[in-house]
């Protein structure tokens, strides 16, 4: 293996990002550093095993480099110091995994770019990442329905504009909730199940995958076929065509981030502004605590996805601006990509964990909802209107279960 200065900045010392200021991140083992080389590796070690399939490769090249493909055999902070020269991690990893398997290293990455396998890898990031969201998503949905049925008959204020309005109940407004959040667990599933393999080549054209250097047609066709066998290999969605710069699938999955994001910052916002003090209607089960005023008892999960929902969106912005990306591969737009995705991931995870955390011991106080109705004195609505608000009918039930296949 290629040997390189020590990295300045060494796991753990000074330079390290341990997520001391990001408390509302999640999924961070799904998509650290060490998460993205294992998927790289197992894009180079899919990409040969899906060449000798097609007979490309000979049978124990395959063989060779997915026993070569381990993470651990790999120096991470040499890597990360290696990639500056190149602007991307493939360049050194490929070199060391030519060498690692030896003597079948000459087909590692073969025909491959470099933006083939970052884009297939974290791919292969998000969907791993994901199944965990998927699961704190359908948790949530359980006890919002739960909620919703079970204070179908609960009356409290509605409030518009920051005021009181009419009676409302608020078995409806856990009704509402439970349906952002089962729209957001449909955007990402669909979202993670379109989620494509990457592969091209130099210009997108599939030409280093021929097996003749002249376009016979039986050489065009295994390279034609070898897109597909390749995201066999990975469980992702066949790609129609490279999209080096044809971003759908990750505007797609950034639109469904933001999204889900956004849902869960709602029902944090509500339950933010309903556990105030002076409104005191819900109360966080296990809330924080304050280092100067020992009598607070702080709405954290609430806050922490509130804090997530206003990052998601910017960080789509910028995966939505890398569509507008010239030539066949582009400088800068496929670059500026990788982060945002990753730091979006880790948001909306872990808002998603926040948000089961905080309705699974969600604390609702209808005699504060009931009192607080009065408060407009003389203002207040007709009692005839409460009744009626009491008689309204209660959501539909969920389903009790989601369907979706195992992560990778």
């Amino acid at each position: 293996m290629t040997s390189a200065d020590p990295d300045p900045h060494p796991a753990g010392g000074e330079g390290a990002d341990l997520g001391l200021l990001s408390p509302m991140r999640g999924g961070v083992e799904a998509t650290g550093d060490a998460a993205v080389l294992r998927a790289l590796l197992d894009a180079e070690a899919a990409l040969t095993r899906a060449q000798a399939a097609l007979g490309l490769v000979p049978p124990e090249a395959a063989e060779a480099v997915t026993a070569a493909a381990r993470a651990e055999a790999f120096c991470l902070e040499d890597l990360v110091v290696r990639a500056r020269s190149g602007g991307n991690p493939v360049i050194p990893l490929v070199a060391d995994l030519r060498a690692t398997a030896a003597p079948y290293g000459e087909y590692v990455h073969r025909g491959a770019t470099s933006q083939d396998i970052v884009d297939t890898a974290l791919m292969l990031v998000a969907y791993r990442a994901l199944g965990p969201v998927l699961a704190d998503l359908e948790r949530t949905a359980d006890r919002l329905a739960a909620l919703a049925a079970e204070h179908r008959d609960t009356p409290m204020a509605a409030r518009t504009l920051t005021q009181q309005a009419v009676p409302t109940t608020f078995g409806l407004k856990a009704a509402g909730w439970h349906r952002l959040t089962t729209d957001a667990h449909t955007r990402l599933t669909a979202a993670r199940r379109s989620l494509p393999a990457q592969l091209g080549g130099a210009a997108g054209t599939l030409a280093a995958f021929r097996s003749a250097p002249e376009p016979a047609p039986e050489a065009v066709a295994v390279a034609l076929r070898l897109p597909g066998r390749f995201a066999a290999e990975l469980g992702l969605t066949e790609p129609l065509l490279p999209w080096h710069v044809l971003r759908t699938p990750i505007a797609d999955l950034a639109g469904a981030l933001a999204f889900t994001a956004g849902a869960l910052g709602k029902l944090a916002a509500d339950v933010l502004v309903l556990s105030r003090t002076e409104i005191g209607e819900l109360s966080e089960g296990v809330g924080g605590g304050s280092s100067s005023m020992p009598h607070k008892h702080n709405p954290v999960r609430a806050t922490m996805i509130a804090a997530a929902a206003r990052q998601v969106p910017a960080l789509a912005a910028i995966l939505y601006g890398s569509l507008a990306a010239e030539d066949e591969r582009p400088s800068g737009a496929w670059h500026a990509e990788w982060q945002p995705l990753r730091e979006s991931l880790r948001l909306v995870a872990g808002a998603a964990r926040d948000a089961a955390e905080l309705v699974a011991d969600l604390r609702v106080h209808p005699e504060r909802m009931r009192a607080n109705l009065t408060v407009t004195g003389d203002a207040a609505p007709a009692p005839a209107l409460v009744d009626r608000a009491l008689a309204a009918p209660s959501p539909p039930h969920p389903p009790a279960h989601y369907q979706d296949e195992a992560p990778h």
